[in-house]
């Protein structure tokens, strides 16, 4: 959970930025990502991308307009004084995503280890080495005892719970986009 103390100046961003997290299933991605981006919030404009890779993701309540709408395959725009959302019926690239929501600073991106950008893998109770040939750092708790791993020596290792540290290592690794 988010705590006020936990505060950062923010990144040193004069142009966008991107970062991804992956790990697996349960390790705590969306947690850290979630704390990550309510500090930088306060001096950054933050987007976020979340990869349904199972397409489980429910958007809308059955029977609500926008519901129906989207149930017909057209892409769907739903505004209100408070918020825009979109519902795609189509793959989007990075890059189509990013001139959608066009004004930010940094972009964290949960999943798509296939995107070519600076990646921190999530880790809890144990590492997965098949994510070390796409991740440039790991995040680990006090669960995992590093020396059972033999991780290589180009890999960063971070503390789960010091978004500071993640948010220090997003600022000198983030990927200009």
């Amino acid at each position: 959970m988010y705590n006020p103390k936990d505060s950062y100046k923010g990144l040193n961003v004069d142009k966008r930025v991107a970062v991804a997290f992956t790990g697996p299933s349960g390790s705590g991605k969306t947690t850290v990502v979630e704390k990550v981006a309510r500090i930088l919030i306060q001096t950054n404009k933050v987007a976020i991308i979340k990869n349904d890779p199972k397409d489980k993701a429910v958007f809308d309540v059955e029977g609500k307009d926008s519901d129906k709408f989207t149930k017909t395959g057209a892409e769907v725009v739903v505004t209100s004084p408070t918020r825009t959302t979109y519902f795609s019926q189509r793959e989007k690239t990075l890059d189509q995503i990013v001139a959608m929501i066009n004004d930010f600073d940094i972009l964290l991106v949960e999943g798509l280890k296939t995107l070519p950008l600076p990646r921190i893998a999530i880790f809890r109770n144990k590492i997965d080495e098949s994510y070390f040939s796409c991740s440039e750092a790991i995040a680990v708790d006090d669960s995992i005892t590093i020396s059972d791993y033999n991780i290589p020596k180009n890999i960063t290792i971070l503390n789960l719970n010091n978004s500071s540290e993640i948010i220090e290592w997003i600022n000198a690794h983030a990927k200009e986009i």
